[in-house]
């Protein structure tokens, strides 16, 4: 098993990736693992040792395919474990993430199968992130969220991009957990708000910043499962985050 450090480069690397495509500035990395640039640097000159990376100086770093497959199993670990917290120990959605950055590193490929069996296989964590197959595989998640996606049109909430906690209860609080159905009935720039309707009633006010942390999908698409812990209220407050 690679280092805790190596895991936790990789990981993130893989992240800012999946965000934005193509190499990430060493400056952007240093920050990400808030370390110096030169100590970025050098953790950078090794992994492309290892052959885990392509770094250039002028460019930047991205994975190499052995990389992207090291770190796509960190995240299945860090996944699987944050849904068992949820789902079978009863934590808190906002809380289980530093829990999982713990137990990431230490859990075995076999306690981690086994975990997956008794969780049913699952596709998504709490917050509506893919969870990678032990094979490396990762379903294609969707790039709209409810800054893009089509007014008046009823989408299934599927992915939670921040998961800070203060962020994560909001989002709990106001019914706008992965499998809710809402409409986006109002987009206004000037007063930079997204207005949100709930099918199970009540609306939100968000703005156009939090909005884009909302993943959704068309409400013919492959629904996703609400999170355990994380239930729609009959009628959620009006609330402007």
């Amino acid at each position: 098993m690679a280092s805790r450090t190596i895991e936790n480069y990789l990981k993130q690397l893989y992240l800012e990736q999946e965000a934005v495509p193509g190499e990430v500035a060493m400056g952007r990395l240093a920050t990400i693992m808030s370390v110096v640039p030169g100590t970025a640097t050098a953790m950078v000159k090794a992994l492309a040792d290892a052959r885990l990376v392509h770094y250039s100086p002028r460019a930047g770093v991205r994975l190499t395919e052995a990389g992207k497959q090291l770190a796509l199993h960190v995240l299945r670990r860090h996944r699987l474990v944050e849904l068992l917290l949820v789902k079978v120990l009863g934590l808190d959605w906002s809380e289980v993430h530093e829990e999982a950055e713990e137990l990431e590193h230490v859990i075995s490929d076999k306690l981690l199968d086994r975990i997956d069996a008794l969780l049913g296989y699952p596709e998504v964590d709490p917050h509506g992130d893919p969870i990678p197959t032990a094979g490396g595989g990762v379903q294609a998640v969707s790039a709209e969220t409810l800054v893009s996606c089509p007014l008046g049109i009823r989408v299934r909430i599927a992915r939670v991009l921040d998961q800070e906690p203060r962020f994560l209860q909001f989002v709990e609080a106001s019914g706008l957990v992965p499998g809710a159905r809402v409409e986006v009935a109002e987009r206004d720039a000037q007063a930079d708000a997204v207005r949100v309707v709930l099918a199970r009633g009540g609306e939100q006010t968000l703005s156009t910043a939090a909005a884009g942390k909302f993943q959704v999908r068309a409400e013919g698409a492959e629904s996703m499962e609400a999170p355990a812990g994380a239930s729609l209220a009959e009628e959620a407050p009006a609330h402007h985050f």
